[in-house]
């Protein structure tokens, strides 16, 4: 199996990596870790404390929105923090989908190696 793909492997991505999770639907940031992790087949290994920073510069600029989940007697756990796409935060979503593409163009062009 590959080595697993940490946190700072990641710069620059991560946060259009956790608005993908969210247009699936809203969801608290444990489960969105979760998410991350299981739709990178078991390679993605981020800690809390790479995705929460993250949530809060998303919803700093407007990207997702977040409201506290309502007290639920049947749950044990502390209350939590749901997190919620924006349509600003759907159209960085798809123009950093767009510069994804583009990087992975040119850096395979670069590492495909020479043709004979």
């Amino acid at each position: 199996m590959p080595d697993p793909i940490q946190g700072n492997q990641l710069r620059g991505h991560l946060e259009t990596m956790v608005l993908a999770v969210l247009e699936r639907g809203e969801t608290h940031g444990f489960e969105i870790l979760k998410r991350l992790e299981e739709q990178g087949c078991g390679l993605l290994r981020l800690k809390e404390g790479t995705v929460y920073p993250v949530l809060y510069r998303l919803e700093k600029l407007g990207l997702v929105t977040a409201r506290w989940e309502a007290e639920d007697s049947s749950r044990r756990g502390p209350r939590r923090r749901n997190y919620k796409l924006t349509s600003k935060g759907k159209r960085q979503l798809a123009a950093g989908r767009e510069s994804w593409a583009r990087f992975v163009s040119v850096v395979g062009a670069v590492m495909g190696g020479a043709t004979a």
